[in-house]
Order: C-alpha cells, then sequence, then structure tokens
C-alpha cells in the first residue's frame, strides 16, 4: 500500500469538516469592512473614517489552562479566552478591536472540537464588534500527542494617533481605578494545575473545572464607555506576572502607583489556593491577577464618575512621586 498524507497522520477531510462548522458563523462577525471570506490566501479589511489612524496589534494564547479544558473536555470557553487575551490588550492604548485571526494545532484534528473552540472566538468577537477574518488550523502529528492542542490569536485595532492612552499623562495624584477579574483568566495554570491536580473535585457547589474555566472577562464595552466620557492616562491589562509587572509598564519614571491590597477584593477559589498550596501573598500577587482584570488610571476629579460608569469599579490606589514603580501595601 502506498503513502498518503493521511497514513502519515494528517486527514485533511477533517479539516474540511471543520471549515463546514465554522464558516456561517464566521461570517456572521463580518461587516462592510470584509472584503473577502474564508478561503482566501489573505484576509482584506478596509480602513475608513479616521483622520490619522494608528494600528495596534497585539498576540497571545491561553496557556495551560488548555490543559484543564482538555481533561474536562469543555472548549467553547477556552476560545473566548484566546480573543480576550488579545483584545484587552490592544485596549490598553485606547484601541478598538478591528479584526482577529486564529492559530490552532493539534496532534489529530477533531473538527467537534476544533470548531467549539472557534465557536468560542465568534462568540467574542461578536461581543466586541470584531471580525474574525482567518485562521490557521494545523494537524502535526509527532509533534503534538492525539487528544492535545494549542491556540493561539491575532488581534489589530485602531485608535486616532492623538488619542492613543500610552501612560505618558499620568502624574502624581491621579486615582487607580481596578476593573475585577472573572476569576484568573488565562494566566498562572501551571500552579493551579500543581495545587489542584483534580479538576473533578467540587468547589463551592460544583465541579472544580466550571470555576477555573470561567472565561477571561472581555473588558472593550466598559473601557470605551469610559474613554468617551473621561479622559483616561493610563490603562494596564493584569496579566502574568500581576499587578507587580503590568502596572509599571505604564508608569513613567519618577513616579509610583501606590496600592492599598486591602481594598482588592480577591476571589475565593484564589484564596483556596493561596491556602492550600501554602502560597505566600506576594507570590500570589505576583502570579495572578488577584481579582483585578484591568486597571484604569485618571485625574482625581474624574474618579467618581468612573465609578459610577461601570458598576463593579472600585478604587484602590493612587499615583506618587517615588521611584520604585508600584508600591503594593498589604
Amino acid at each position: 500500500m502506498s503513502n498518503t498524507y493521511k497514513s502519515a497522520g494528517v486527514d485533511k477531510e477533517e479539516g474540511y469538516k471543520t471549515v463546514d462548522k465554522i464558516k456561517k458563523a464566521v461570517g456572521e462577525t463580518h461587516n462592510s469592512n470584509v472584503l473577502n471570506h474564508l478561503g482566501s490566501f489573505g484576509a482584506f479589511y478596509e480602513i475608513g473614517g479616521y483622520k490619522n489612524p494608528v494600528l495596534v496589534s497585539g498576540t497571545d494564547g491561553v496557556g495551560t489552562k488548555l490543559k484543564v479544558a482538555l481533561d474536562s473536555k469543555k472548549y467553547d470557553s477556552i476560545g473566548v479566552d484566546c480573543f480576550a487575551m488579545c483584545a484587552n490588550d490592544i485596549l490598553c492604548h485606547g484601541a478598538k478591536p478591528l479584526f482577529f485571526l486564529d492559530y490552532l494545532a493539534c496532534g489529530k484534528l477533531d473538527s467537534e472540537i476544533a470548531a467549539e473552540i472557534v465557536l468560542g472566538m465568534v462568540e467574542a468577537c461578536k461581543d466586541n464588534n470584531c471580525a474574525l477574518i482567518g485562521g490557521e488550523t494545523a494537524e502535526m502529528p509527532g509533534m503534538y500527542q492525539p487528544g492535545d492542542y494549542d491556540v493561539a490569536g491575532f488581534c489589530v485595532g485602531i485608535v486616532e494617533k492623538d488619542q492613543i492612552i500610552d501612560g505618558s499623562k499620568i502624574k502624581p495624584g491621579d486615582k487607580i481605578i481596578a476593573l475585577p477579574s472573572s476569576g484568573f483568566h488565562s494566566n498562572g495554570f501551571s500552579l493551579v494545575r500543581k495545587v489542584f491536580p483534580n479538576f473533578e473535585e467540587e468547589f463551592e457547589g460544583k465541579p472544580l473545572y466550571e470555576t477555573l474555566l470561567v472565561p477571561t472577562r472581555l473588558y472593550y464595552k466598559d473601557i470605551h464607555k469610559v474613554i468617551e466620557e473621561v479622559q483616561v492616562a493610563g490603562i494596564a491589562h493584569i496579566t502574568g506576572g500581576g499587578l507587580y509587572e503590568n502596572i509599571p509598564r505604564i508608569i513613567g519614571d519618577g513616579l509610583c502607583a501606590s496600592i492599598d491590597a486591602s481594598k482588592i477584593q480577591i476571589p475565593s477559589i484564589m484564596l483556596e489556593l493561596e491556602k492550600r498550596g501554602g502560597v505566600a501573598r506576594e507570590e500570589m500577587f505576583g502570579t495572578f491577577n488577584m481579582g483585578v482584570g484591568m486597571i484604569v488610571v485618571v485625574d482625581a476629579e474624574h474618579a467618581e464618575k468612573v465609578l459610577h460608569l461601570l458598576d463593579d469599579a472600585y478604587e484602590i490606589g493612587e499615583i506618587t512621586e517615588g521611584s520604585e514603580k508600584i508600591d503594593l501595601k498589604f
């Protein structure tokens, strides 16, 4: 019998099935700016209506949270995570997401699983007025084991040049406002899985994996609601490295983000991990978002308006003079 691509472990027909299952849903994310459809070598997106547009791009994956999803056979939320990790990053500069592309790699393609993952991305794109205009599915036997998947994404947004938010306008006296996370989001799962090896155990009346797989919160609507009403000096997406690593990325020299950690509303699952794993509080704050998914920095006179615009936001500190860039007081 002669060798074929299928005998080497790659089933092209399963790839075609995947496209068939997602094509209609993906098309529902398109708008008049999308000039072609799935199947072309490149995706076309027309830009109009801007005076001096700047494209802002971001790429990310979901890390080993994917392992929790695969072991629990729950795949749809991972697509939301992938989109959110990319789109939330570009929001930090005031950009509106325009389009998204995904990359899905596996050892042996299952069109049902692949479609569930992508359909999660579709729902997230719809929620953010963003078009899913292309992607790549790679079946790679020998590189990945059967049942293994990896997911990554790439998002492009747009902002007027004179409206870019980069932290350069942050000054002493500005207030730091927290937007709550929906949980661990997509960071720190190597430690999560070490402390919680059994995803089926019960936590607060339901299987633990349900809590662990709550998708990363999408902040597009909240952030742009604020931007439209208030001049925002800085925005930080709290991902890997927690507050310690992400807030300093927007703080200029000679300034310090002084934060009162006692004001932070830490999710119960994180407190349980801290206790069960014997993890030091500083290590927790240096690994996880600890309940803060994003922060916005605004002039003190605008703080109350921001809190009024965002029902669940709350103040956690202010900008002071200093050389450390962040001072987290426990």
